[in-house]
């Protein structure tokens, strides 16, 4: 062995990773993933750091995937009788 650590390499750093990502708001989420496409795209960016943020901004795109599903499932449509009155709810209807 020669000591060298390969940057990203790190044991359970994906693990470390995926826990980071799902305590994050969608906002900060999709904040942060905006971030890490502007630096892609610009093309500056080493390689390896390239790699590491991309496996980040997957993560980040699941974490905002899932928080938009679960606010699906809690969002109800009005319905409304002949006469505009609330007549209740039913489930919203995204296609």
């Amino acid at each position: 062995m020669n000591g060298f650590k390969e940057p990203g390499k790190e044991p359970g750093m994906a693990e470390n990773i995926s826990a980071d990502v799902k305590r994050l708001s969608f906002e900060r989420a999709i904040e942060e993933l905006e971030s890490i496409v502007k630096r892609l795209e610009e093309g500056k960016v080493p390689l390896e750091e390239s790699v590491a943020i991309y496996e980040r901004g997957e993560a980040l795109k699941r974490r905002c995937e899932e928080l938009l599903r679960q606010a699906e499932a809690r969002v109800d449509k009005i319905t409304t009788d002949g006469a505009g009155q609330v007549a209740g709810t039913e489930p919203l209807d995204v296609q």
